[in-house]
């Protein structure tokens, strides 16, 4: 019989939770299932195959300070509920060793090997590889543990192997580095003829050491600054995801004004994103024009940007418990003058645009990802709005004002890399539809607290709808710092995909494809720098060797 405590909603995963001897408990928006470790595949494989959740990531901690133990987290959430799920274990601090959940959930495949990478947390049941970590780190050296210091440089002897090419396919690299890539991304596309038949990446390239930094030295208000780095287009939706994880986990009720001043800056954000990614996108496919045009009308937003917060990018208004800077009448007025001039503008452009014949031929029935292997994958964003998933953070698991707009969020079926263009087209008239409203009903009162304190050991989870799809940020609270900040960008959960959207499609559509994704690899990458002797950053190879490929060192 269900505990009078428990929700009713929440029903059905207090029975699942019983029936395996699992301890439940809720808080707020988040369901905590404390598994029996050889009971969390079972619970896993029933949270997400049978109760239809989506799996986000995990995250390992070092507990060993407060209570002897390493901890893993698998991190849910019932988009249809409304709430977060946290199935939890606890794992022996001399020998941490967990089931892994792969086969149950195949999404959770590069969180598992990131934790026993950084962590040092083996896994069974799979087989186990580098992720993030170069061949020649020493052994038994994690980053993540408390007791290595934030600041601490092995000595790493820099080794290079060539790519080994297949005998009966031909080898075709892109990147590491090179001046056509925005950044620094390495993809192995084996092709017969003109036809890609396996894809290989290699990521981890920008190591920043964000969240190492933020556990080892930064108070709670600078982690703020901090997580606006992780990216250079979407960054204040990581110092969002961040203040609102910290506030849920220190139960702090921020002012109505200033939650309504981040969905306002979110929206912005998520407009500028997507035209930049359009003019990305027609660059790719040779219409310069259209290129031209969408980063012209793009130039709008960005004057938006700096009239609301004073800086084109890189906003730095977040703080936790509010927002350091106001929107008058003066700029009200400016904005919704300047949003009716864009749309205005970005509708006579996209009618162009979509009817140019070689643009449609060049998105259309190209880079396919069906349903059935977004769902697996748990792919985020665009990319699962295109292949028929209807999952938005915004409506979904609502944060910040979200809660007081009215919006469609645009679902196509087709799962090509047209679909993904019309989910963002649609989603800037939509963005502009909610700016319009919140500015509209802006309450007035405080933009910040300036009083609160933040208990140890609460835990906060936190997704908010990138315009990349969802990032999340599990915080569990220190003495004055976040005792373990983990971050999740949605690249993260959608370069697996590109080895189905690609396979079987020609290779002079791979470029498109994967730009269909929309990948922010500096996002995705941040947890460690190896240099050589000389200073230089190395670059990182082959997936299945894990090898460093860089030049000679000086």
């Amino acid at each position: 019989m269900l505990s009078k405590e428990v929700p009713e909603k929440l029903g059905k995963y207090y029975s699942l939770a019983q029936k395996h001897g699992a301890e439940f408990y809720a808080d707020g928006d988040t369901v905590f299932i404390i598994a029996p470790r050889d009971k969390l595949v079972d619970l896993a494989s029933e949270i997400f195959n049978s109760l239809n959740c989506t799996f986000r990531v995990c995250a390992g901690v070092d507990e060993r300070p407060l209570n002897g133990h390493f901890s893993l987290a698998h991190l849910f959430t019932d988009d249809r509920l409304g709430f977060y799920v946290v199935l939890k274990t606890y794992l022996e601090g001399d020998n941490p060793v967990a089931p892994s959940i792969v086969n149950a959930v195949p999404a959770a495949d590069w969180c598992e090997m990131e934790a026993r990478d950084l962590l040092g947390i083996e896994f069974t049941g799979r087989t186990n590889y580098r992720l993030v970590l170069p061949p020649e780190w020493p052994e038994g050296l994690h980053p993540l543990r408390k007791d290595v210091p934030y600041n601490y440089r092995p000595q790493i002897r820099a080794v290079s192997e060539r790519v080994a090419a297949e005998a009966e396919v031909g080898v075709v690299p892109i990147g590491p580095y090179h001046p056509a890539l925005h950044e620094p991304e390495y993809f192995e596309l084996y092709v017969e003829g003109e036809r890609v038949v396996d894809v290989k990446y290699r990521g981890f390239h920008v190591h920043r050491g964000i969240e190492k930094l933020a556990e080892g030295r930064m108070n709670y208000q600078q982690v703020n600054f901090l997580a606006e780095r992780i990216c250079g287009i979407c960054g204040f939706e990581h110092s969002t995801c961040y203040a609102l994880a910290v506030e849920k986990a220190a139960k702090l009720e921020v002012p109505e004004r200033a939650q309504f001043i981040r969905s306002v800056v979110l929206e912005v954000e998520r407009i500028h994103s997507h035209l930049l990614w359009l003019g990305v996108a027609f660059h790719l496919v040779g219409y310069d024009a259209g290129f031209m045009h969408v980063w012209r009308i793009r130039e709008r937003v960005m004057y938006l940007a700096e009239l609301l917060t004073g800086s084109r990018k890189t906003y730095g208004i977040n703080l936790v418990g509010g927002v350091r800077k106001d929107i008058n009448e003066e700029k009200k007025q400016k904005v919704l003058e300047g949003l009716r001039e864009l749309e205005k503008e970005f509708k006579q452009f996209v009618e162009v645009a979509l009817s140019v014949p070689q643009v449609k031929k060049r998105l259309a029935g190209t880079g396919l990802l069906l349903k059935e292997d977004a769902v697996k994958l748990s792919v985020e964003g665009p990319v699962a709005r295109a292949s028929g998933i209807d999952r938005d953070a915004r409506r979904d698991l609502p944060y910040a004002a979200y809660m007081h707009a009215s919006f469609r969020v645009p679902v196509y079926t087709e799962g090509d890399n047209l679909a993904r263009a019309l989910v963002r087209i649609d989603e800037v008239f939509e963005s502009i539809r909610i700016i319009e409203q919140l500015l509209d009903k802006l309450p007035q009162g405080p933009i910040r607290l300036t009083d609160f304190e933040i208990p140890e050991g609460r835990i906060g989870v936190q997704v908010v709808e990138a315009p990349r799809g969802g990032d999340i940020h599990f915080v569990m609270t220190g003495r004055g710092r976040p005792y373990r900040w983990r971050v999740r960008a949605p690249t993260y959960s959608n370069i697996p995909a590109l080895k189905v959207m690609l396979k079987d499609q020609p290779l002079a559509d791979a470029p498109l494809t994967i730009a269909s994704i929309d990948p922010c690899f500096s996002c995705t990458d941040r947890l460690v720098v190896i240099k050589s002797a000389s200073g230089q950053v190395l670059a990182k190879t082959s997936l299945e060797q894990l090898a460093l490929r860089a030049r000679k060192n000086a």
